[in-house]
């Protein structure tokens, strides 16, 4: 077995912010039961103690939301001990978790640190674009109570990443807020689609980004990171830095830019599993660690073709240009045709970036390959 990848939702869709555009809440709404509430010591314990002695190598625990952090410190030192206790094979393990900041204080910075957790925060952002969409749930602003969060990430040595959701006002605002970012010296960071709800009409809502919204969005955040390039001080974004190493012929660590889905165990808080985080629905439900082995569910992520599916992109998009670099995308912004394949909704808004964007990044490609790295 290969090196494990395990997200863990221990407190299910339930969270202290409320944003618009959740994709979670999306999904709990079109399950049979929306919430599961905290995830129980015991799942826990089956969870890392079933995915641990399946791991070779190292594993990876993400844990996400809702807000994971509502389960309190002390789930999370539970964790570590299960960890410890069913490390029988010396693996290595990783720990991460992704948070809206909203309620992360001196103590949890502590713990992060002191056990090497990287932290993912949501910002959307500059004040304006950030509070447009992520309020709390009294409908108010959240963005200087997250921005608190990333300093005493910064102040304790926690290592850290930004997640921005790319909607509306994000794509129109991209000059300020990565001017915004290189002042607060947010070095990594990670821009992601926003998406919208399972059967809703593409471009319907105010937060949604269109194709050609977010093909400029991608193009001019591309230049203003080539021109720091060009001066040795450029971010990492995530997308470009994976774009670079498809060009230097490595496999890109981010899944939705490798042409098909990874194999990932998304765990909700009865111990339920899905394939991914963006389908943890009913009908796509692998199995559960409380009652089943990895193998189990391995077998299950098998029969529902939920991977081979992901490959059914259409002849036209295989044989673009720029396939080799797009991929088709995440399987989550397809939509299937009636002549039987995917294609992918941004498809439009990539190709504009490609054509903007390729000579350049196929620049600092070759420019990596001289130095070696």
């Amino acid at each position: 077995m290969p090196a494990v990848s395990v997200m863990i939702k221990p407190a299910s869709g339930m969270c202290n912010m409320e944003c618009e555009y959740c994709f979670y809440c999306d999904e709990t709404k079109n399950r049979r039961c929306g919430n599961y509430g905290f995830m129980s010591e015991q799942t826990l314990k089956n969870v890392i103690r079933k995915t641990m002695l399946s791991a070779e190598g190292s594993i990876s625990y993400i844990f996400q939301g809702g807000e994971p952090t509502l389960c309190g410190l002390e789930f999370f030192e539970k964790a570590l001990e299960y960890q410890k206790q069913y490390n029988r094979k010396e693996i290595r393990v990783f720990n991460s978790l992704q948070t809206n900041g909203y309620a992360i204080d001196e103590r949890w910075c502590d713990f992060f640190r002191k056990n090497g957790f990287l932290i993912g925060v949501s910002v959307d952002g500059t004040r304006e674009t950030h509070d447009a969409f992520r309020h709390s749930k009294s409908g108010g602003p959240t963005f200087e109570r997250v921005r608190h969060t990333v300093e005493l990430l910064e102040r304790y040595g926690v290592e850290y990443n930004i997640l921005t959701v790319v909607n509306k006002q994000v794509a129109a605002n991209v000059d300020k807020i990565y001017a915004f970012y290189r002042e607060c010296g947010w070095r990594y960071q990670q821009y992601i689609a926003c998406l919208e709800p399972f059967g809703a009409v593409r471009g319907g809502s105010a937060y949604a980004v269109t194709p050609e919204e977010y093909g400029k969005f991608l193009s001019r955040l591309f230049e203003l990171w080539y021109a720091d390039y060009r001066k040795g001080k450029q971010p990492y974004i995530r997308r470009f830095e994976n774009y670079i190493r498809i060009l230097l012929g490595y496999l890109p660590e981010a899944c939705d830019q490798r042409g098909k889905c990874s194999i990932q165990n998304l765990v909700e808080a009865d111990g339920s599993v899905y394939p991914c985080d963006f389908y943890a629905l009913d009908e796509y439900c692998l199995g559960n660690f409380n009652t089943q082995r990895m193998e189990e569910i391995n077998q299950k992520r098998e029969e529902t073709g939920f991977i081979a599916r992901s490959e059914k992109l259409s002849p036209a998009c295989s044989a673009c240009d720029y396939y080799s670099l797009c991929r088709g995308g995440c399987q989550r912004n397809r939509d299937w045709q009636e002549t039987g394949w995917y294609e992918n909704y941004f498809c439009s808004g990539y190709r504009l970036f490609f054509e903007t964007c390729y000579s350049k990044m196929q620049q600092v490609a070759d420019e990596v390959q001289k130095r070696g790295h």
